[in-house]
Order: C-alpha cells, then structure tokens, then sequence
C-alpha cells in the first residue's frame, strides 16, 4: 500500500511540474518580427556557423569591381574577394550535390560563363518557391493568431504559415508548399513541405534543382544590434552589402535597433547526400515598402527568349 501510495505522488508531483511548465509556456510572449525587413548582402545566403553549407559562387571579383558590377549604386566594405553578381558560376563541387544535381549546376555555370543568363524562376516569371525566394531583398511578416503571412518585394509572392498545425496526410503540391509553424521561446520555426516543381524549379541563383521530397525548416529570431552586426559581416565574406539609393531599401545608418536572423536547413534525398544550413541577416530599411516589382508582362524574357509563362488549362471556378 505504501509503495502505491508513493507511485501516486510521484505521478502526481510529475503532472503537476507538467502543468506548470505548459504554463510558463502559455506566458512567453510572442515575439515581434512585423513591419519591413531587408537583407543587404547579396546574392548569396550566408554560409552556417558549422556543418554542411550551400553551393557557393566561384567566380569572384574584388569589392572595387563588384562596386561597378552591381545594380545598385555601390557596394559594401568586404576586403575579401565576393561574390560576382554578372557570373553565377556555382561550385559544383561541393560534397553536398549528389552527381545528377552537380551536373545540372555545373552546366547552368557553363552558360553564364558565356555571359547569358540562365532561365530562373525570377527571370522567368514563374513562381520561386522556397527556400529561392529568400533572394528577395525584401520581407515583411504578418502575424496572427492562427496564420503568419510572408510578403516579397518582387513579383507579389507570397506565403501563408498555419500555426500549431500539422502537414496533412498527403500534400498536394504547391508553389510554396505546405508550411506549418510554431512558436518556441523567442523563435518561429517554418516547417515546409510538398513544394512544387516547377520547369525552372531551383533552391538557389545557381540552378540546384530540388524534387518534390524538398523538407525546409526555417527559425527565425531576432537579434541585438551587435549581434546583428557580426552576423551581417559574416554575410560579407562571401557577398558585399548593398548601398542603394531605392527608399524601400537603403541602408538606414540610424538605426540601433534588433536584426532578424533566418536560419534554414534544406533537405531533399533526390539531390543532396545530407541536410545542408545557411543563415540571412535581416535589417530594418529606409524607406517603406517599395512600388511596384513585378515580373515584366510580356512573352519574352531579358535576353530574347521565349518565357514558358504559367497556362491554365481548365477554369479555376
């Protein structure tokens, strides 16, 4: 009698300590991450701080030439050779890329070594998908209750996350996927799944591709101004920080407040041999939000070519 006696209060000691961490839970609050963001490195994510990162940019130019490269008026203060945004020459190489994806990434290098640009989702007016549509220098995030809206600055894409919910049995696959999220601690966390394939379907500037098995898990959270800092000048190791005249997205040299660090990780077992990470460092703009950025209307694209614009091929209604 005694020995049950003693299973009952631990059980009951247990449920008790249950109930009061659910409650301490319940009276965190939820962390802020509306209004406008931009992220002022480019075009590259920035690599982890350990483990398998992303394909990078081979091609590299000094930040002097990147200044007369770019398509903003200047370039940030790297000393270290970046990235060349008028070469996308991605690093085939790299362990992560099983031998079907380096192929495809190293034949996209070949062509823009010859100084056209590659069909991508952007150029293409097609729809990125995740993670390519974090080369989207600007964000803003729309929290509710039940929902957390994601918009990018080019070409009105869009994302819907459901909170505390779960992935449905069977994905029908969309643009952007199926994307859950949660909330824990002072970090969102984005679990997306059943993204489409698309003709010119890519994770990244360099034409990895991606099957429909893609799984990306972002965590957002935000980050003190110094913090901030160091991490934004990682970010220029491999890129150079934008100095651009546009008011939506001018560095505010002002500003002393919190950055917003994504952190994803990307797996796909149809393309890469191991999960892989990278960061992106968000800052607060000048400006608001920018005009119109939309995929010009037209048939051709920025070269020439015929673009494969979407076709419905029954009514929607």
């Amino acid at each position: 009698m005694r020995r049950a006696s003693i299973v009952v209060a631990l059980w009951f000691g247990s449920a008790v300590a249950a109930a009061h961490a659910a409650d301490a839970r319940s009276t965190v609050p939820t962390p802020d991450f509306s209004g406008i963001w931009a992220h002022l490195t480019f075009p590259d994510v920035e690599p982890p701080l350990n483990g398998a990162g992303p394909v990078r940019n081979l091609s590299r130019v000094s930040p002097e030439v990147a200044r007369t490269l770019a398509p903003y008026n200047g370039a940030g203060s790297s000393s270290n050779d970046v990235s060349n945004l008028s070469e996308l020459v991605g690093d085939f190489t790299n362990p992560i890329l099983k031998p079907e994806a380096a192929e495809v990434v190293k034949q996209h290098g070949e062509i823009s070594k010859k100084g056209i640009p590659y069909p991508t989702p952007s150029n293409q007016c097609w729809p990125g998908g995740v993670p390519f549509v974090f080369w989207n220098i600007g964000m803003q995030m729309l929290q509710a209750k039940d929902e957390v809206t994601i918009l990018y600055s080019n070409d009105h894409e869009v994302r819907r996350v459901r909170m505390n919910g779960r992935h449905p049995a069977k994905v029908t696959p969309s643009w952007f996927g199926d994307s859950v999220g949660r909330y824990e601690g002072d970090t969102l966390i984005i679990d997306t799944v059943g993204i489409k394939v698309g003709p010119f379907a890519m994770v990244d500037m360099y034409g990895t591709p991606h099957t429909e098995a893609l799984h990306v898990v972002e965590r957002y959270r935000l980050l003190d101004y110094d913090a901030a800092n160091e991490s934004e000048d990682r970010g220029e190791r491999e890129n150079f920080r934008l100095q651009v005249s546009d008011t939506g997205f001018a560095q505010n040299p002002n500003y002393k407040g919190p950055g917003l660090l994504l952190e994803f990780t990307v797996e796909d077992p149809g393309v890469f041999t191991a999960p892989w990470s990278a960061r992106i460092t968000y800052r607060r703009p000048l400006g608001q939000w920018p005009p119109e950025m939309a995929c010009a209307d037209s048939r051709i694209d920025y070269v020439g070519r015929a673009i494969k614009l979407p076709e419905a091929h029954k009514p929607d209604f």
